[in-house]
């Protein structure tokens, strides 16, 4: 039979650990789906369909097995307590602990580790050693008597290797982090729209806030606080039509907007926004799909926390993004803003 030639179908026969992630497989005399290593008894060839993904086999009419769903929440439990020790040694860490070392230390494969750390975190594990390092870089700017002693505290053996990316860690250069961007020239304008005050500012690299609110003076002391020490100015008439550009984007999202862009964040971050840019207006999208996307399915939490500190209104849609069963959660800017946006966006 054509089944029986399937190496999938000796995976199933063996049980094989290693074939779990890869593939499902739907029993039709049950109506229920397993994983390959499932110690469930062995169906005929004949009855099984196979499934790249349980959302297929969902989607199919499968529902997960009772043994499965056990299984499934005693190992993720094992996997987040694995990957938790692992974030620990890794932030406790003078030097980064190697792929092999933190994989010895979980008992797994190096192969293993590193697509377990990521489904938990949404990182591998060297890019979250990158991500707690320039976080640390942040905090210690702040009270480090120089660049150099902030970079070397956090963590990085080499100057120039920190000062590749520190543009995109922390949207200017170190020294001008470290003053609060004193060397930075930010252009800022408040106006009104139908969403209520909006303020939109722009860097050297491209609009870097995008903020709604009520009254404009919160969001003045909200881009202040952020750049303690920035040349912030008022901007002319010049940089007024910018503002009325994305005003007319706000009142309809059918004329688009195209922006350069200054965004600020880490790596997990970026990646969920650039997401969020690929769906299409008039679309939503859950936090557990955006999770799949990036190719991190269990750090939907994470997910809603990038979400969450979205300066970029509209410009990055994180009103697109919502529970689940299709209902509104939080946001930023005000549920009854997201309501308004999806509606419009909606109407074409």
């Amino acid at each position: 039979m054509i089944i029986e030639q399937d190496p999938r179908w000796a995976a199933i026969l063996a049980r094989d650990p290693t074939a779990d992630g890869l593939f499902v497989y739907g029993v039709k005399t049950t109506g229920v789906y397993c994983r390959p290593s499932s110690a469930s008894r062995l169906p005929r060839p004949e009855n099984i369909e196979f499934f790249d993904t349980p959302a297929q086999a969902e989607a199919a009419g499968y529902r997960v097995s009772k043994r499965a769903s056990g299984d499934q929440t005693q190992k993720a439990a094992h996997h987040a307590q694995v990957v938790s020790s692992a974030c620990r040694q890794i932030e406790h860490a003078e030097i980064s602990p190697s792929l092999n070392t933190l994989a010895d230390q979980a008992g797994m494969s190096p192969f293993h580790f590193h697509r377990v750390f990521k489904a938990v975190t949404g990182l591998t594990p060297k890019g979250y050693a990158s991500a707690h390092r320039a976080r640390k870089v942040r905090e210690g700017l702040k009270d480090a008597h120089s660049v150099t002693d902030a970079l070397y505290g956090a963590g990085f053996n080499s100057s120039s290797r920190f000062y590749e990316s520190a543009s995109q860690v922390l949207g200017m250069a170190p020294r001008d982090y470290k003053a609060g961007g004193s060397h930075n020239r930010i252009l800022f304008a408040v106006g009104q729209c139908s969403l209520g005050a909006i303020l939109v500012a722009q860097s050297a690299r491209g609009v870097c806030a995008i903020l709604l609110g009520d009254e404009p003076e919160p969001l003045v002391r909200d881009l202040q606080d952020q750049f303690p020490r920035a040349e912030l100015v008022g901007a002319d008439g010049h940089f007024e039509q910018l503002v009325a550009q994305v005003v007319g984007f706000i009142e309809a999202p059918a004329l688009g907007l195209g922006l350069p862009l200054d965004v600020r964040g880490t790596a997990f971050q970026q990646r969920v926004w650039q997401a969020l840019r690929d769906i299409p207006a008039g679309s939503t999208a859950s936090y557990a799909e955006i999770a799949e996307r990036i190719g991190a399915p269990k750090s939907f939490r994470a997910v809603a926390q990038a979400c969450g500190a979205n300066r970029l209104a509209v410009a990055i849609p994180c009103h697109r993004v919502v529970r689940s069963n299709g209902e509104l959660s939080g946001y930023r800017w005000g549920v009854e803003r997201k309501q308004q946006l999806l509606e419009r966006e909606s109407q074409g």
